[in-house]
């Protein structure tokens, strides 16, 4: 794995392997039947991100987006897999009929606003990366993905999950793991992998957060809750204020994040638990940004974003590391004697994370 400040793109998804597997193993076809689709269309894509990665295969954009806007380029896969699909909206161009390709439109431009605005991030990468997206991906697929180059969603399968472009939240999640993959890299494993996971629910949740003006106190900290469909017992598929319940489903079973150390789940599975344990991070910016309170990506926000970007987490960083960089950041922009720093601090604290 590289260091931070090198390129390795990684597959990376919304919806976690273990809530596919759940429904794969339903008795009923009808959900079973869309999860065993995604699981192995999953498998496939994530094996051709290694291969493409590893004998670098591609060969990065021919264009860059102008200073003050974003560059999108909007596809549609009919329901195939081909990617990226047939060109349907480009940059400047008038809304559409379909409501599926004019919310991936608008979700890549809150997502670029907000980095420029709040963080003066000229794209993804920094440099001016376009954005491309692809909507209406294969048969009622059951996820949205950033592949290292550009964001994919899934229609759903209506019965669990719904089109995935609904949540702005999961827009900006994904695209922030390009962010990551432009700056710390965090390794897709254990303890790394969480808080590469947490770090695109923080920026996920404040983009939503920003494109509706709202405060940290008027936010719902929730990642997904326009994804899951009328019948689901259930808010979201993540909750920053109270990881473990997001749902509690008959088919889905019950969210399985912990909100503190004491609760860390030790698992092979889902790449070390990168969606289960990255639950303790994320309550932990909650708690950070709900103390300090007025607009989250203003304070708390540019702590995380200074931490990310910084170029002292490395792509092994642990939650002991990322902790104590975050309080560093605090100490350096606002002073050893400051609330921001005392508010990091002490939401650490409550988690369970040591600040060395």
């Amino acid at each position: 794995m590289m260091t931070n400040g090198g390129f390795e793109p990684v597959f990376c998804t919304v919806v976690p392997p273990h809530v596919l597997d759940k429904l794969a193993r339903h008795d009923d076809p009808a959900l079973s039947g869309p999860a065993q689709r995604t699981l192995v269309r999953d498998s496939e894509l994530r094996a051709r991100r290694r291969v493409t990665s590893e004998f670098r295969l591609w060969a990065g954009p021919t264009a860059k987006a102008p200073a003050e806007q974003p560059l999108r380029t909007i596809y549609d896969a009919g329901h195939g897999t081909d990617l990226p699909g047939t060109k349907v909206r480009s940059e400047g161009q008038d809304p559409g009929r379909d409501a599926t390709v004019n919310r991936a439109y608008s979700g890549l431009g809150a997502t670029f606003d907000l980095y420029l605005k709040a963080y003066r991030r000229h794209s993804i990468d920094d440099d001016g990366l376009p954005l491309d997206a692809t909507v209406h991906y294969d048969e009622g697929y059951n996820n949205a993905f950033w592949n290292g180059e550009q964001m994919v969603f899934g229609d759903g399968d209506g019965e669990i999950f719904t089109d995935f472009t609904n949540s702005i939240d999961v827009i900006g999640h994904e695209l922030t793991h390009g962010v990551t993959q432009y700056t710390a890299n965090l390794t897709y494993y254990g303890q790394p992998g969480a808080l590469n996971e947490s770090v695109s629910d923080v920026f996920g949740s404040l983009i939503k957060q920003y494109s509706l003006g709202q405060t940290a106190a008027e936010a719902d900290w929730l990642i997904g809750a326009d994804i899951l469909a009328p019948g689901v017992t259930g808010s979201a598929l993540r909750s920053m204020k109270a990881p473990g319940t997001a749902y509690d489903d008959d088919v889905l079973g019950k969210d399985p994040q912990p909100a503190t150390m004491d609760d860390y789940v030790r698992t092979g599975r889902d790449n070390g638990g990168v969606h289960i344990n990255s639950g303790i991070p994320n309550h932990a910016f909650y708690l950070v940004a709900t103390a300090l309170g007025g607009h989250a990506w203003e304070k708390a926000g540019q702590l995380w974003y200074d931490v990310l970007t910084g170029g002292e987490l490395t792509s092994g960083a642990f939650f002991t590391d990322f902790a104590g960089l975050t309080a560093k950041a605090a100490r350096e922009r606002f002073g050893d004697g400051s609330d921001e720093l005392q508010a990091v601090r002490k939401a650490w604290e409550q988690v369970g994370v040591r600040i060395l």
